[in-house]
């Protein structure tokens, strides 16, 4: 499988700098700055980044999970949210929060739990998440 890669650049101080994030698909790119990041300021962050990345790499999961135990999908829409603290040496990601709704025609909500719970642990991204402490999931059939 091919490598994928992504590209910051950061101008000046920590508080008082700006910066950018781009894919290196041309798909994305945009501004982070202190603000974007620790405050409300407008722009992205890193943590935004690895949300998007963990919704998306959740659904697949499922999806590719259900199907394989015979449970066609007809949509998977998840949300992460990913917390920002502090622990012993510093800032550090709390936790992550995954929301999902899912349009599964045939199956019943203990089979859909079951499907969840595994792409939960399974997914790329969660296991390079692994170090976080927290990882909840509020999966529900629509």
């Amino acid at each position: 499988m091919a490598g994928r890669n992504a590209k910051a650049v950061w101008k000046g101080t920590l508080k008082e700098g700006a910066g950018t994030m781009s894919f290196g698909s041309g798909a994305f790119e945009g501004k982070y700055s202190f603000a974007s990041r620790f405050e409300e300021g407008t722009g992205t962050n890193p943590e935004e980044l690895i949300a998007a990345a963990h919704a998306g790499c959740f659904s697949m999961a499922l999806s590719a999970g259900l199907e394989k135990a015979g449970f066609p999908v007809e949509q998977v829409q998840t949300t992460a949210s990913v917390f920002l603290g502090k622990d012993d040496v510093g800032p550090a990601i709390s936790r992550i929060e995954l929301h999902c709704e899912a349009k599964v025609p045939n199956i019943d909500d203990a089979a859909f739990q079951t499907a969840a719970e595994a792409a939960k642990k399974g997914c790329p991204i969660s296991k390079a998440l692994a170090s976080v402490k927290e990882i909840t999931l509020n999966a529900k059939l629509v």
